[in-house]
């Protein structure tokens, strides 16, 4: 631990890029059935959309969000998110999307295991990395959308484990342990024939909600960033006193950060490990319903108040994602 703070609670959101984000629209929600919970822009980069798909109600931990960049594929390679996990409920949650990945064409693995738990791999139309775990109904629950595509017991129920993979772990397990407060829990092999070597660390009350797997491969040349890859992933500070809290304590522990930071919706603070990966810490509150009705999330484009006097021109520099 860090001897001051508890760890983060779990993951808050992931945020990756898109180049195509018309069919990351209909990926997510037709196919995957998550609800678009947020229609915004990215607030340092107006031109592009920032698209939030989680449970019904924008649940943090429910979130993966993607920003609509015009980049080329990601060069894939260490020093990066290289997989992104959600939970399902059980080993026939597992059946059904392997089932619905066939008939829909979705690149996938098929039905296999890791780090001893069934799994499923797939990507979406740009390469994205996913995977799909059964967590047998424990984790924080999700909110269900009634007008999924999905049955309620099938639905995608939160992050699961996220994997980063380093040329080595030394620093980033004094990151992760010293300064973060997680707890390193177990290793496993990376895959057959890989030189990858995995390394568990668990934060706030653990299980696949809270697992952050750090792969390390000393022989693989670094990521370029590109569509189909994740920019950084968010871990969870439930209220705004652990904020506050945390801002203090990386400072103190000379961190280089962001400072703190208002999305609006939550409040951030940014950060790098050691190889360059960047994460986040991101509160649960005020949450997507501070400036929307909870029936109609989504539906029309909402900017933060700072933004709302450049509407007329963020919304012509926009294109249509219905």
């Amino acid at each position: 631990m860090n001897g001051q703070l508890p760890s983060p609670a779990g993951f808050h959101h992931l945020t990756a890029v898109s180049a195509d984000i018309r069919a990351n629209r209909h990926f997510y929600t037709d196919t995957l059935g998550l609800r678009l919970v947020k229609r915004s822009v990215n607030q340092d980069d107006t031109s592009a959309y920032h698209l939030f798909y989680a449970d019904k109600n924008g649940t943090p931990g429910t979130d993966i969000t993607f920003f609509d960049w015009p980049a080329p594929p990601e060069r894939r390679g260490g020093r990066s998110i290289t997989r992104t996990g959600f939970r399902v409920k059980n080993a026939d949650a597992l059946a059904f999307w392997e089932q619905r990945f066939s008939e829909r064409g979705v690149k996938q693995s098929g039905i296999g295991e890791r780090d001893g738990r069934p799994c499923l791999d797939f990507e979406d139309g740009e390469g994205q990395r996913l995977s799909l775990v059964p967590d047998d109904g424990s984790g924080p629950p999700a909110v269900p959308w009634e007008d999924s595509p999905i049955p309620v017991d099938m639905q995608l129920r939160g992050l699961a484990a996220v994997t980063i993979t380093v040329p080595a772990p030394g620093g980033t397990d004094l990151l992760l342990r010293h300064v973060l407060g997680m707890e390193k829990s177990r290793d496993y092999p990376g895959p057959a024939g890989s030189d990858e070597h995995v390394h568990v660390y668990s934060m706030g009350d653990g299980g696949l909600h809270g697992e952050l797997h750090v792969a390390t491969n000393p022989g693989l040349a670094p990521a370029r960033p590109g569509a189909g890859g994740v920019h950084h992933v968010a871990f969870r500070l439930k209220t705004d006193e652990d904020y506050a809290a945390w801002a203090q304590h990386l400072n103190r522990a000379g961190i280089p950060n962001s400072g703190k930071a208002d999305r609006f919706w939550f409040r951030s603070l940014y950060f790098r490990d050691p190889s360059g990966i960047l994460f986040e810490l991101a509160t649960d509150g005020p949450g997507f319903t501070v400036d929307e009705a909870p029936e109609t999330l989504g539906e029309k484009l909402i900017l933060p108040p700072f933004l709302e006097g450049e509407r007329s021109e963020i919304e012509a520099g926009l294109k249509d994602i219905d």
